[in-house]
């Protein structure tokens, strides 16, 4: 989030159609990506030589490209990908191998200019995606190989030699037989050379050839080849506005239809309990709610359009997100997320969720109306969504202060004091509110939030806490979720192969351990064989030890202390029958008081 947001584009009408495809193309890659393309550069590097070719800012760990940032010289950064090479003048020696490159399948130009390589020209038709090579001001020797720019259907510009290598070469040229189709007026500086060079190549006028430019240069009857060309682009173009037209057109009746009383395929019950999960008591949604959320929503998912499941807040299109200053904060196990700093309304989040087809357009409009209508002080309440069959987007309020992951794991060394007992437990009563509220309003899902865990608690500017991607398991695809979610991860999940009722239980007992002890629960995974872990080191240490030092002092408040530890671990016992209810965990944790009494 570092540096100014640059603006976004303003786009046209007809664009607006494709916005997620413009979010697609705004993701970082996965790390992995960027950590291959650094060690192909460094396997490079040790190819090479000369007086230049230490290269210091080439090392081992960070991967080259940020965005279209880079601390690694002489690299040219597209997309989180290496796009160029250009090492000019940098004293290199000796041969090149370009087989290192071969792996950059998003390289598309290199340039070594006026360096000290010797030898046979490089294999470059290796690299069949370059759209520019330059090689001249080096010492290469020999023929060039039939085979060179075999493949190499992207090529645009290349530099090989001086002009003055040409003689070297010319037994390649067309006067040795080799037809090379080259055409127009041949430069002044190549006008002294032998016409013999020149021949096979019809096209060709000027000197030191007896065609004069003048006779070639004659304009021929009929269209232009790059006048054609125009004319086929411009008309490819006016297709595809008038198909996008009508695919606008035909989805607005659709609308107006299905508001003028077109029947549903489905009554609302049905979609209710296509959203329930596993054996919970199921209850059919009311007539109603049903009317309350038609008014609610608008034109659910209508392409283009937002729909806004808030009421009495500020309304905003499409079109003021893309013109909005914008920046990436990051990409998590359901998407990645943007921040958007409107010019005349408040500042959102924008998450990008790609795998959230396990429902239709319909149920799934349903469920962000459900979620539309929750309303308490600890849970981020959904603004709005946008909705595409192959992603959707959720809209929510930007909350400055972070994450509670944040706080707790990567405020070191920040000028920001840590987090003392009294936060901590205003936190965790807030959590534990915001979840009986979830448990409460939406009985019908085996896992009201499902996904609870420190970097999904946002602490407002008073350090209230406030649930994120809270309930989304309905729409998330089963297998996408049980990868990533962490109430997947609890034990029930290994033996019986599902999660539980209790699965939010054990992930709130895990969150208060990592609470109380500053541990961060994904560095014990490896220890043993289960989510667990954590709970396990706190039961196996001194109450005593187990608290994080940086809640300072608390003499004063160690039984408090002690008694909320307990609630913890209870909440991750491997048995769901010993594991407390929610409701029981909310009275049990309202009890506590910041000192001992």
């Amino acid at each position: 989030m570092a540096g100014q947001a640059a603006p976004w584009p303003n786009l046209s009408p007809t664009t607006l159609l494709f916005f997620p495809l413009l979010l697609i193309f705004s993701v970082c890659p996965p790390a992995s990506a960027g950590a291959e393309e650094g060690e192909a550069l460094l396997r490079f590097k040790a190819t090479l030589s000369g007086p230049g070719a230490d290269l210091p800012s080439w090392i081992p760990g960070p991967a080259p490209c940020n965005v279209n940032d880079t601390t690694w010289d002489g690299v040219i950064c597209f997309n989180s990908h290496i796009w160029g090479l250009q090492l000019e003048g940098e004293g290199l020696a000796g041969r090149l191998d370009i087989g290192p490159l071969v792996s950059l399948r998003a390289l598309r130009t290199i340039s070594f200019m006026r360096n000290d390589l010797e030898g046979p020209l490089p294999e470059v038709g290796r690299l069949g995606a370059l759209k520019a090579v330059y090689l001249s001001g080096n010492r290469f020797s020999g023929e060039i190989p039939d085979a060179t720019f075999a493949g190499m259907r992207s090529l645009k510009n290349s530099s090989f030699q001086t002009i003055s290598s040409l003689e070297r070469y010319r037994r390649r040229l067309p006067g040795s037989g080799r037809c090379w189709n080259l055409e127009g007026p041949i430069p002044d500086r190549l006008s002294k050379l032998d016409p013999a060079l020149f021949q096979g190549n019809p096209n060709l006028c000027g000197a030191p050839l007896t065609v004069t430019c003048a006779e070639k240069g004659r304009p021929k009857p009929g269209l232009s080849g790059w006048l054609l060309a125009l004319i086929i682009i411009a008309a490819v173009i006016l297709l595809l506005a008038l198909l996008a037209l009508l695919v606008v057109l035909l989805r607005s009746r659709d609308d107006k239809v299905a508001v003028m009383g077109r029947p549903s395929s489905k009554k609302p019950h049905e979609a209710a309990e296509k959203l329930e999960q596993g054996n919970a008591p199921r209850r059919h949604l009311s007539s109603s709610e049903v009317r309350g959320s038609g008014r609610r929503g608008g034109k659910d998912g209508d392409h283009g359009r937002l729909a806004f499941v808030q009421e009495g807040r500020g309304r905003f299109e499409l079109h003021d997100l893309l013109r909005a200053s914008a920046e990436v904060l990051g990409s998590g196990n359901f998407g990645s997320s943007f921040k958007a700093v409107l010019s005349s309304g408040p500042t959102v989040v924008v998450k990008r969720f790609k795998e959230m087809n396990s429902v239709g357009r319909e149920d799934f409009c349903e469920h962000m109306r459900r979620l539309g209508r929750l309303s308490h002080p600890n849970l981020l309440p959904l603004l709005a969504y946008y909705y595409r069959k192959e992603e959707k987007l959720l809209i929510t309020e930007f909350i400055a202060n972070g994450s509670l992951a944040h706080m707790l794991h990567g405020n070191r060394g920040s000028t920001l004091p840590p987090l003392d007992w009294p936060t901590r437990l205003k936190i965790v009563k807030g959590v534990v509110r915001g979840l009986s509220y979830l448990y409460d309003e939406l009985p019908v899902l085996i896992l009201p939030h499902g996904h609870l865990k420190s970097s999904n608690v946002l602490l407002d500017d008073t350090m209230e806490p406030l649930l994120t991607d809270y309930a989304l398991i309905p729409v998330i695809n089963a297998a996408h979720a049980s990868q990533v979610m962490v109430a997947y991860k609890s034990p029930e999940t290994g033996h019986l192969g599902r999660p539980s009722k209790k699965s939010d239980v054990w992930s709130l007992g895990i969150l208060i351990l990592e609470i109380l002890t500053g541990k961060f629960p994904a560095d014990f995974l490896h220890r043993g064989g289960g989510g667990s872990d954590l709970a396990a080191w706190v039961g196996s240490v001194a109450h005593g030890e187990a608290f994080d030092g940086d809640m300072g002092n608390n003499g004063s408040s160690l039984a408090e202390m002690r008694r909320l530890l307990k609630v913890g671990l209870e909440c991750c016992a491997e048995e769901i029958g010993s594991r407390p209810e929610m409701r029981d965990v909310l009275e049990r944790v309202e009890e506590l008081r910041e000192r001992d009494e």
